[in-house]
């Protein structure tokens, strides 16, 4: 039971129209009574709860009005966190919000730590861990898919497909537990029969999930993508294109991009985190051979590479360099400055670069960009996932849970092909059962539900 009550500003400190303190526990009310003065309704906190109050904030030790405020009030069980919560809806400048809170403090709550108000929802029941976990996922948002995939998950319907997962896991147990329980009774072969097609639709299922589990990480963490080439071939043009602003200085000079600017960039619903790096080359300047060196660093790390090439100059030996940077990397080749030559032979690359997209265009004019974002979306996809018809697993954790239960599963199956007697078998389906629990938090240590929630923001 948890008996405190915590207090956090769950807005983001700095300079805005509204700014909110969140109060959530046993004492909310009595914290708010002590520091709220409604304006024409004192009995406020009577009644029922989902209601709005005007009125001030006040310094009960020095009677000084702090701001004016809307005060929500949500009793329990009915309330986010499942508890009685009081939020002030101040002025969203740092000194209201910063004095309202320390007001809070001062008159029994104590501070939240970082996703308590999270975790209290979730050990109140109010929401299971695959769903809190989701929250984070809704405000880390990038794009509008990623958005829906998160906002599927906040409502339950991966939970609601692991716990089907589970109900068909415990319907095995239950009947492997007959055939241990009552072996005089003859139903071993039928049991396990039926045991073994029940344990394949599951493993079809949960491979299923592990299968679209990379592009569901994708729409969550967003492609790594770095556009690489020598100085001066319009890797900076490429990212403004793409953007469709300048965020990058572009000039004739080489060397102009002397450090790494990065950008998310939405490529039809795809998240990009995009990085244009310091052109690759041999130099003496120190700064731009820094940069190049980091270039070479980030390169080894990427999701994707956009290697761009100077069609105006044909292929030199600096790009030859490059490209042996490249052999073992997720690549598509860019063609830039067609509009000066539109000639360019692209069948040397071709030779370099099999199986994978070699796409001209021409960044100061846009052309050829529709094409190449199309490229990007089906080398990074392939085709193969619509947010539309997909349950997708976005967490890596949840990921390694799945994996876990699939091998207990598959251990399953070959123990009832092989003739493992049946208490075993059974062990190996509590283990994939407990797998899935990770997942949901039915069957997850306190350790773990502690890290999931510290990467929460105070206050959420």
């Amino acid at each position: 039971m948890i008996d405190d009550t915590i207090a956090a500003i769950a807005t983001p400190l700095g300079e805005g129209g509204i700014g909110i303190v969140r109060i959530s526990g046993p004492s909310a009310i009595d914290v708010a009574k002590k520091i709220f003065k409604a304006k024409y309704n004192n009995e406020w906190y009577s009644g029922p709860g989902f209601r709005i109050t005007y009125g001030h904030v006040i310094d009960n030790t020095s009677g000084e009005i702090v701001d004016e405020v809307l005060l929500s009030l949500m009793l329990r069980p009915k309330s986010f966190t499942g508890e009685d919560v009081v939020e002030i809806n101040c002025h969203g400048g740092i000194l209201p919000l910063k004095k309202i809170l320390h007001l809070s403090l001062n008159n029994g709550a104590r501070l939240g730590e970082p996703g308590e108000f999270s975790k209290r929802a979730f050990l109140n029941g109010k929401l299971d861990l695959a769903q809190a976990e989701s929250i984070i996922d809704v405000i880390r948002s990038k794009t509008d898919a990623g958005l829906k995939i998160s906002i599927n998950q906040l409502q339950g319907k991966l939970s609601q497909k692991i716990y089907s997962l589970q109900e068909e896991l415990l319907n095995m147990l239950a009947q492997i537990e007959a055939v241990i329980d009552f072996p005089e009774d003859d139903i071993d072969e039928t049991s396990l029969k039926h045991i073994n097609t029940q344990s394949q639709v599951v493993l079809n299922n949960i491979e299923n999930l592990i299968k679209n589990a990379d592009s569901g990480r994708i729409y969550r963490e967003g492609v790594r993508t770095v556009i690489v080439g020598k100085p001066n071939v319009g890797k900076s043009s490429l990212l403004n294109a793409l953007l469709k602003e300048n965020r990058a200085i572009v000039t004739e000079i080489p060397g102009t991009t002397r450090d790494i600017i990065e950008e998310f960039i939405n490529i039809k619903g795809i998240p990009l985190k995009i990085i244009d790096t310091a052109g690759l080359r041999k130099t003496e300047d120190i700064v731009e051979k820094i940069g190049v060196e980091r270039s070479k660093e980030i390169i080894n790390n990427a999701d994707l590479i956009l290697f761009v090439i100077d069609a105006s100059e044909g292929i030199t030996n600096e790009d030859y360099e490059i490209i042996k940077l490249l052999k073992n990397n997720n690549v598509i080749v860019i063609v830039n400055k067609i509009d000066i030559n539109s000639s360019f032979n692209i069948n040397e690359l071709k030779n370099e670069f099999k199986d994978t997209y070699i796409t001209e265009i021409s960044a100061l004019h846009n052309m050829g960009l529709e094409k190449l974002e199309q490229e990007i979306v089906e080398k990074v996809m392939g085709g193969q996932v619509s947010v539309d018809d997909q349950l997708l697993v976005t967490n890596m954790r949840h990921k390694h849970a799945l994996d876990k239960a699939r091998l207990h599963i598959i251990e399953v199956i070959n123990g009832i092909n092989n003739g493992v007697p049946g208490d075993l078998i059974s062990i190996d389906i509590k283990s994939a059962w407990e797998a899935l629990g990770e997942i949901t938090g039915s069957a997850v240590s306190e350790d773990i539900i502690d890290k999931i929630f510290n990467e929460f923001c105070i206050g959420k």
